[in-house]
């Protein structure tokens, strides 16, 4: 009545896939793992998170990156958020970015929140990403007679 079924010789049990494994977690939200025994030559875009433990010759987009220690990217990262603690070279984009102590950057960085742990590297020139950049070409100061302080707007000029 409550016996197990025993497998059968012929049965094998389905391991996941070594290499390149998409993982679901617990929120429904899908990731993808690129081992550490992973060579990629080419463009790597996903719209997944991806942790990356190999090497990627090539630009590498996605929602959200994880770099691990070891692994080695040669190309411009785009992401929305990253924590890197690998090798890179090339630019770096990405809102909230987290440089660990492991990291060894050589490219120029744009980001809109950034940490650097104690240790890590960068070559490279740091670019803020900002959403509204004033146009200083259609400024103006208007110097009044009276001690106003002086106001500085959009529409201001300088004569």
């Amino acid at each position: 009545m409550f016996s197990r079924s025993k497998p059968s010789p012929n049965t094998v049990p389905t391991l996941p896939q070594r290499n390149n494994i998409s993982v679901r977690s617990n929120s429904g939200h899908t990731f993808s793992i690129i081992a550490s025994d992973v060579e990629i030559v080419g463009n790597l875009s996903a719209r997944v998170d991806l942790h990356i433990d190999g090497k990627v010759q090539g630009d590498v987009t996605c929602g959200n990156l994880v770099q691990g220690e070891g692994s080695f990217i040669a190309g411009k990262v785009t992401a929305e958020s990253a924590k890197l603690s690998g090798h890179v070279e090339g630019l770096i984009e990405a809102n909230d970015l987290v440089i660990e102590s492991s990291a060894r950057i050589k490219g120029d960085v744009v980001y809109s929140n950034l940490t650097i742990a104690p240790g890590g590297q960068i070559e490279g020139k740091f670019s803020h990403k900002s959403t509204a950049k004033p146009n200083i070409s259609a400024a103006s100061v208007h110097v009044g007679k009276d001690n106003d302080p002086f106001i500085l707007t959009t529409a201001s000029k300088v004569a």
